[in-house]
């Protein structure tokens, strides 16, 4: 899809790209599912390469700007430059793995403190863990889990505010970087603009959290 939009050229036939996207949607993808405004950017994209855009240069970034802030895969582009502001950049995305790591140290505290809680009670909460069904499938999934998540969600929105983790390929040597924002113990991480270097070629990389872009710095090089 990409290949098409983007670049205006087909790298399979249209009975492969069916054939895949039903097989696709037996699996249960979601990327087959196209939401209004992914449909709305991809149509953009089209007439946009082929000399006839529907919509103007603030509305195209205003637009894929909200698709990525959501999520959306299909708005993510590698490494490339741009003809408008003579920058070399590259999409950012959310890192959802390290986002889940960071509630894994309040996790372990939370499950420490479940069972030091069952220990001084006599092991009660063991009791009622091993109940006739359906009483302690109840107790299980409608009480015990929703306090441990409760709990660690709660010590990491101490700890970690306002935590996001974006991740996006060096417009340089292509290695995928990450960079984290947000607030650890009060100390911040700098607003929503942070400078790297990258893990690879050591280059200098700006992640901007808001336009959810990494580009290199005036003068650099790629």
């Amino acid at each position: 899809m990409q290949a098409f939009y983007y670049e205006g050229k087909a790298i399979m036939s249209n009975e492969e790209f069916d054939n895949l996207k039903e097989e696709l949607m037996w699996e249960g993808s979601s990327v087959v599912m196209l939401s209004s405004d992914e449909q709305k950017f991809l149509e953009a994209s089209m007439a946009y390469v082929a000399g006839k855009p529907i919509m103007n240069d603030q509305e195209y970034d205003d637009l894929k700007l909200r698709l990525k802030t959501d999520g959306s895969e299909i708005v993510v582009e590698g490494p490339r430059c741009s003809l408008r502001s003579r920058k070399v950049y590259s999409d950012l995305s959310v890192d959802y793995f390290k986002m889940l790591l960071l509630n894994v140290p309040a996790t372990v505290i939370a499950l420490g403190l479940f069972f030091f809680l069952d220990d001084i009670t006599g092991f009660e909460i063991t009791y009622l863990l091993e109940m006739p069904e359906p009483y302690s499938f109840i107790f299980t999934w409608f009480a015990a889990v929703p306090l441990i998540v409760w709990l660690a969600l709660s010590l990491t929105n101490v700890i970690v505010k306002d935590s996001l983790i974006l991740k996006g390929a060096c417009p340089n040597c292509g290695t995928e970087n990450v960079s984290f924002f947000g607030t650890i113990l009060s100390i911040s991480s700098g607003g929503t603009a942070n400078t790297i270097k990258c893990s690879n070629c050591g280059t200098e990389l700006v992640y901007d959290s808001k336009t959810r872009l990494i580009t290199l710095p005036e003068g650099s090089q790629a």
